[in-house]
């Protein structure tokens, strides 16, 4: 399947600050290279498969999400028409694709909002860095085309095709006008707490559906949770997912997940682990959406572990059996003066008080009940004990606790722009300035 590709001149970008961002050429036009003549041989069929599939399945809206109802009757209409159930709009095959602006960027390669010039569709272009890549296609970008090929749910981004142009690769993704990064650095997004409970419960739904498809994540955070105007979360960025053993012990990496995110079994060393990893992740941004800043923000593994355990509670044996066996254990456990039993048993008790009261001044004024046990059942230390999603979709918070949970829709689309974590990085630089 052939896919084409040309920039935009500034005057096509759908905003002054996107305009601003614009680059390359608009004179030339290329016809992309088949886009399966990249792989391997054995994986062709594969990326067809993904490339052919020419109508998505109907993105029905979950029954616990209802559009918000104090929205203007204007916006009611805009919402209805955004949150209609049925085939997704999507870009054909062989489209022409004008390239808008640069909307995301990191170790990978970059993201570009394009538009299909037949459908007039929008999408998302991932260009594929294959500078450094000594030995073809990058195995992270396979993964996660082999990975999306078989993902199909309301909660996961939804891969188009893939194309070349120019000599490079891009995945085509379907469009979302901003991540959690962006709105939560956004001084005028407000969300009530039935959005919060929305955007918990959408995400909680997405981890369930992948861990249910023996697929971890292994790279949540607020930058590859997206968000539509509609007011749907989406889980993307796959270049660290994998397919795992379940109902048996696997032996994977321990060097993934952004350190802020990543749960205590990973910085000391785990090698066999399995859904509770992003479960973890989870917690960490489920806090973030009340607290909108990164809960845990060490600056290597030594004093993340330091971060989460003045949070949490102190990483003991008693919380967490098996911890001092963990590869990692010897390099950051604690050097304490010898004292009796009776000496440690009081120093326990003192310090499970203190961080009690520390925890509770911390988030008794924004968490209900219902959701500071959410929290701490997602940020359990011992990985054995953390809850699974389709658990915590079980808890009080989402299933007694009022308000029920409403789609961010009003909010999201009042919004002026479209806000990413690359502009909302640029808005602050500017502000600096």
């Amino acid at each position: 399947m052939n896919g084409q590709f040309r920039d935009t001149p500034h005057s096509t970008a759908s905003s002054a600050s996107q305009q601003a961002h614009v680059a390359g050429d608009s004179s030339s036009q290329e016809k992309a290279a088949p886009t399966n003549s990249f792989l391997p041989q054995d994986d062709r069929s594969v990326t067809s498969a993904v490339v052919t599939t020419a109508a998505a399945t109907p993105q029905a809206i979950p029954d616990n999400l209802v559009p918000d109802e104090e929205e203007e009757e204007a916006d009611e209409v805009d919402a209805a028409s955004n949150l209609a159930v049925g085939p997704p709009r999507r870009a054909l095959p062989s489209e022409l694709y004008t390239r808008i602006a640069q909307v995301g960027e990191g170790t990978y390669g970059q993201v570009f909002k394009a538009k299909s010039e037949r459908t007039n569709v929008l999408v998302a272009l991932k260009k594929i860095r294959m500078e450094a890549e000594k030995d073809g296609f990058p195995i992270t970008a396979m993964r996660e085309i082999k990975l999306l090929q078989i993902l199909k749910h309301q909660n996961v981004v939804r891969l188009h095709e893939i194309m070349t142009a120019r000599g490079s690769v891009y995945m085509v993704f379907e469009y979302m006008e901003h991540d959690l990064n962006g709105v939560l650095n956004h001084p005028k997004v407000h969300f009530t707490p039935a959005h919060l409970k929305s955007l918990a419960s959408q995400l909680l739904e997405g981890l369930g559906y992948l861990h249910h498809k023996a697929v971890l994540h292994r790279d949540l955070k607020g930058s590859n949770v997206l968000l539509n105007n509609a007011g749907l979360l989406k889980l993307a960025d796959f270049g660290l997912a994998r397919l795992y053993a379940k109902g048996r012990t696997g032996d994977y990496t321990n060097r993934v997940v952004t350190l802020w995110y990543r749960p205590p079994e990973l910085l000391l060393g785990a090698t066999q682990y399995g859904a509770e990893v992003d479960m973890w992740g989870a917690g960490c941004i489920f806090l973030e959406l009340f607290n909108r800043r990164p809960i845990f923000q060490g600056t290597d593994e030594i004093s993340q572990l330091q971060v989460i355990s003045d949070l949490v509670g102190p990483l003991t044996e008693e919380r967490w059996k098996g911890m001092e066996s963990l590869p990692w254990w010897e390099l950051v456990r604690p050097h304490e003066p010898q004292e009796t039993v009776q000496d440690a048993a009081e120093a326990q008790e003192t310090q499970d008080q203190q961080h009690s009261r520390r925890r509770l001044s911390l988030f008794e004024t924004t968490l209900t009940p219902g959701a500071l046990k959410l929290a701490e059942a997602l940020l359990t230390l011992d990985p054995r004990k953390r809850v699974s999603a389709a658990e915590a979709l079980q808890m009080d918070y989402f299933v007694k606790e009022k308000p029920k949970a409403r789609l961010p829709s009003s909010v999201l689309s009042s919004l002026k722009g479209e806000w990413h974590e690359l502009e909302s990085k640029r808005a602050r630089q500017k502000g600096r300035a």
